[in-house]
């Protein structure tokens, strides 16, 4: 053989190799293949996020005190799609105070350019209704009339661990089908103490726009629904809470069939034990981290099964218990019918008892909820009211008479010259008894434009008469 053969039998495999490189090393790039699973998540799950356009009423917070005062505007946020049939959930928050709602739909991307498909793709405005909702978990179920519709699946929450890689879809600030990435900074975290409400951390950018949008993992399903931010500057600082998932599916659920959320419920109040409650109360160190109860409802069942307060809760149907959040998950989640067992620690003692969960349904947390603007405006007081009886009555002193119109709201885009507040009684106009709210309604059209006017009003137990010009 000669050494220009033996050259060649030694080069062209090299170089042939050499050639393929480029091509093995692309295939072989982490980098490529991670961003090539990203582009291809949120091309799965975007198409099934929409955003939410609200008309309608809802809480002024430039008032000077901001209770009660309600202003007509928009707004908007997020939602996920999760029937096919058209039902969609938000954020409570979200549609308060709505009088219409309607959701923006847009079209799933074809493969090729994303950037000529944004440019050719036509959004679809579609109008929903809202088939209810809980202020307290801060969610809501939408409907609208379509079929077909691209969903996201809810994720196994319990499979949720703390540095797993999630994505946030929504809406922030109205730009339309965006997405971030970060971890989940927290599974199970409770914002607010005085709320039994748990959250799920995360990194990932949430901002205004984002709330009822999803949080999905890296397999597309709903880990989450996004609801708020802890933030001082008002936009995204790495700390934003989601809705998780099992809540939202079970909240979901309750409202699709009922049009209200019913919630497990035994009749405890339970609270985080801290060191100084440790020391107060006397109680081993290794009570820590623990909880302890605050309050048994009477007749409840926890107090027929001999809960008591100052008892520890130490388990629950056999896993222990170290936290609020632990706790109200377990009894949260369950259904008329089913039961808990308890291990408890009282004092030196051990026992464990059987609880029967009950159902609770929503009852209105703010007083301005027993209202709706649109039908229970008085233009002439400027003020939102409805009528007294049994139910807005049991949010009330006992009154001192026992009918009238009761201000739910004031409303910043009218004037109130009477000088009205929430949770006042209209008892009396210019003398007339105030007994149904067309009744005052009809009172105040009859009265000559700038004529003065007298209102016998019920506050706090007292009667008081406010004078105004009609």
């Amino acid at each position: 053989m000669t050494g220009i053969a033996r050259f060649a039998r030694w080069a062209f495999p090299v170089l042939a190799g050499l050639l393929a490189a480029p091509v093995a090393l692309a295939a072989a790039n982490p980098l490529q293949a991670m961003s090539g699973a990203f582009e291809e998540l949120a091309s799965r799950v975007s198409p099934a996020v929409v955003e939410v356009l609200v008309t309608g009423y809802g809480e002024d917070g430039d008032s000077p005190d901001g209770a009660g005062v309600v202003r007509r505007g928009s707004s908007q946020g997020s939602g996920v799609i999760v029937d096919a049939d058209g039902y969609i959930i938000t954020n409570h928050h979200v549609i308060a105070g709505q009088q219409e709602v309607s959701v923006i739909i847009v079209p799933q991307t074809r493969r090729g350019s994303q950037a000529d498909a944004a440019l050719s793709r036509r959004p679809r405005i579609v109008p929903a209704r809202v088939v209810g909702s809980s202020e307290q978990a801060d969610l809501a179920v939408l409907k609208v009339d379509a079929r077909g519709l691209p969903t996201i699946p809810f994720a196994r929450y319990r499979q949720l661990r703390q540095g797993q890689l999630v994505m946030a879809v929504g809406s922030p600030v109205g730009l339309q089908n965006s997405v971030s990435l970060g971890i989940v900074s927290a599974v199970l975290r409770q914002v607010d103490p005085e709320s039994p409400m748990v959250h799920i951390q995360t990194d990932a950018a949430i901002n205004p726009g984002n709330s009822g949008g999803a949080l999905v993992d890296v397999d597309g399903n709903l880990v989450g629904i996004n609801s708020s931010i802890f933030t001082r500057s008002g936009g995204s600082e790495g700390i934003g809470f989601a809705i998780p998932g099992a809540i939202a599916e079970f909240l979901y659920r309750q409202i699709r069939e009922h049009g209200q959320v019913r919630t497990g419920y035994i009749g405890a109040d339970i609270q985080a034990l801290t060191p100084a409650l440790v020391s107060a109360l006397d109680l081993p160190g290794s009570a820590l981290p623990g909880v302890i109860v605050a309050d048994v409802h009477p007749g409840s069942p926890a107090e027929e099964a001999g809960l008591r307060i100052y008892d520890r809760i130490v388990a629950i149907d056999g896993a222990p218990v170290d936290s609020v959040p632990t706790f109200v998950m377990n009894v949260f989640l369950r259904k008329k019918g089913d039961s808990v067992r308890l291990g408890v620690a009282r004092g030196e003692d051990e026992f464990a008892f059987a609880v029967p969960v009950i159902e609770v349904g929503p009852g209105p947390s703010r007083f301005s909820d027993l209202a709706d603007p649109g039908t229970h405006m008085i233009p002439r007081l400027g003020v939102i009211g409805v009528e007294l009886g049994p139910e807005i009555a049991s949010f009330l002193p006992p009154a001192r008479i026992d009918s009238g119109v009761v201000v739910t709201a004031i409303s910043a885009d009218e004037g109130n010259d009477a000088g009205l507040r929430q949770g006042d009684i209209i008892h009396a106009l210019n003398g007339e008894p105030v007994t149904t709210l067309d009744g005052l309604r009809l009172g105040l059209r009859s009265l000559p434009i700038g004529a003065p006017a007298v209102l016998q009003v019920e506050r706090g137990g007292r009667l008081l008469l406010l004078s105004f010009c009609g």
